[in-house]
Formats: structure tokens, C-alpha cells, sequence
């Protein structure tokens, strides 16, 4: 990614947490290094094909003047937000907020946060096995659309498979989402819950039946693990249900791990489930 810096904007706001902040005001300063591809402005030499930086610098007075905050930190991530919301063709943006009058009471310089923040890439894996599935899978996708940080770019197509795991149930409907994202993987998979839980899904069963299952299978080219989520997911290489759909998004999309592309997974997963004897 190319980068557009913009270096001291002096903004007069009322962010801090004494009541004489929020009421007098004082200078605040931003420095903003703006993410986004270069080369098709460079090429052209059209502003269209770029960001107006002055339009930039307008949006951020425009915003710190409009909002109050007690923190700079949350002054910031608030700002940030709002400009990769907003701003056509920004991918990623770094936001350093000074505030060189703060009342600290002792001789200083300055006092900033600096924080990024960017679109991060995202493939799903959904499916369903009660019900009415092609149903309850176009409303957990239309939960997604709703959730002004989360981008659904692709759907592929629904394919039927056989239920996975052994517990004797119906046949699932599976397919995969790509989605652009702000949220951190965590945040993200709680969208997800929010979003199953609103079709009636229930964990009582491992493997068993559900309305609605929504699983993160890659998040960019992140390896990340906590307590509720491994990335990429741990089992995805077995399941011929999740690599088809994800074939039509990304076969060439590498597992970070693994070193293979879906494609490749697939391949190897299909000849295992006809090795084994199994029906796919």
C-alpha cells in the first residue's frame, strides 16, 4: 500500500476529562498517514483516482470539533472509524492525536496515541440443517450486511452435503462469504454468535444439528489463537464441505500454515473422502 501523510493539522476541540477541558477547549494536533493504492492516480494524474487530501483535512477538523471524548485514545479509534467508513479507496489509515496542553500540571513537550486501523479480509464458511437452510442462511448473510464495520463482498453458491462428525441428522445446505472487515477477530466472531443466535442457534449437541452455523475460516494471512478461536480454523483442510464453496472465493488464497492453496486442500480432501469410501 502507497502512503498520503498529513502532518500537524492544528483542530481547536473540547476532548478531555476535566469539566474546564470539555468547556474551554484547547489545540489539538493530528498526524494522519492514509493507506491506499497510489498507482492508478499516479498512472492517470486524476484527483478522482486519488483522495483530496484537503477533503481529508476538512473531515477530520469537521469531526474532533463535532464530537466531545474524555480520552484522546477514544477520540482517536472514533476518528478512525469514521474515515475508512467514509473515505472511498482508503484501505487503512494511522492517526497519531496530540495534545500538547494537556493538564498535567509538569513541564512537557507533548502527550499523543498513535493507533492504526484498516479493512481486513475475511472468508466464512456458513451452513444449516433444520428448517427452511437456503432461508436461514440468507438472513444470517443480511445480519452481516447490517453491521456498518463488515463488507459482505461475495456469496458463493449453496451446495448439500452430508452431515459431518457421525451424529445421525439431516443434510446440510454449506457455502462460503468473503467479507472486508474493521473488526478484530474476536469482535468478528462475536457477529457471527450474534447472528446464529438470532436464527435460534443452540450448542448442545457437538457436531449435532443447527439453524445456523457460521465459522471464521481465515482472517488475512493471520495464525491467531485465544481461548474461543484458532485462525485459520483447525479442521477446515478435512472438510470438503467448507474447501468447495471456498473454491469458487479464493482457490488460490494460500493457508498461512499449511502453505497450500484451497484448491490444493481440496484436491487432497477429495482424494482422501475417495480413498476412505466415503460419498462426497
Amino acid at each position: 500500500m502507497d502512503t498520503i501523510k498529513i502532518t500537524n493539522l492544528k483542530v481547536f476541540a473540547h476532548h478531555g476529562v476535566f469539566p474546564e477541558e470539555t468547556r474551554d477547549g484547547q489545540d489539538f494536533y493530528v498526524n494522519a498517514w492514509l493507506s491506499l493504492d497510489c498507482r492508478r492516480a499516479g498512472m492517470s494524474d486524476c484527483l478522482e483516482d486519488s483522495i483530496n487530501y484537503g477533503e481529508v483535512c476538512a473531515f477530520i477538523t469537521k469531526f474532533l470539533t463535532e464530537h466531545t471524548y474524555k480520552l484522546i485514545e477514544a477520540a482517536a479509534e472514533q476518528l478512525a472509524e469514521a474515515m475508512l467508513l467514509s473515505m472511498r479507496g482508503l484501505w487503512g489509515v494511522k492517526i497519531e492525536l496530540c495534545k500538547p496542553h494537556a493538564p498535567i500540571g509538569l513541564p512537557f513537550e507533548n502527550v499523543s496515541v498513535t493507533i492504526e486501523r484498516s479493512w481486513h479480509t475475511a472468508y466464512l464458511a456458513v451452513g444449516s440443517n433444520l428448517g427452511d437452510k437456503r432461508k436461514t442462511i440468507e438472513n444470517g448473510i443480511a445480519y452481516l450486511k447490517k453491521h456498518p464495520a463488515i463488507r459482505v463482498i461475495k456469496v458463493s453458491d449453496m451446495i448439500e452435503t452430508l452431515p459431518y462428525g457421525g451424529v445421525e441428522q439431516d443434510s446440510f445446505l454449506n457455502g462460503a462469504i468473503h467479507v472486508e472487515t474493521l473488526l478484530s477477530p474476536s469482535e468478528l466472531l462475536a457477529v457471527m454468535h450474534e447472528a446464529e443466535q438470532q436464527e435460534g442457534r443452540t450448542r448442545e449437541i457437538h457436531w449435532g444439528p443447527r439453524t445456523l452455523d457460521l465459522d471464521l475460516i481465515f482472517y488475512d494471512k493471520e495464525i491467531y489463537e485465544d481461548d474461543a478461536l484458532i485462525i485459520p480454523h483447525v479442521d477446515m483442510a478435512n472438510r470438503v464441505f467448507v474447501l468447495k464453496p471456498l473454491m469458487q472465493l479464493c482457490p488460490n488464497y494460500r493457508h498461512p500454515i499449511l502453505l497450500k492453496t484451497v484448491e490444493e486442500l481440496y484436491q487432497a480432501a477429495i482424494l482422501r473422502e475417495s480413498a476412505e469410501g466415503k460419498e462426497i
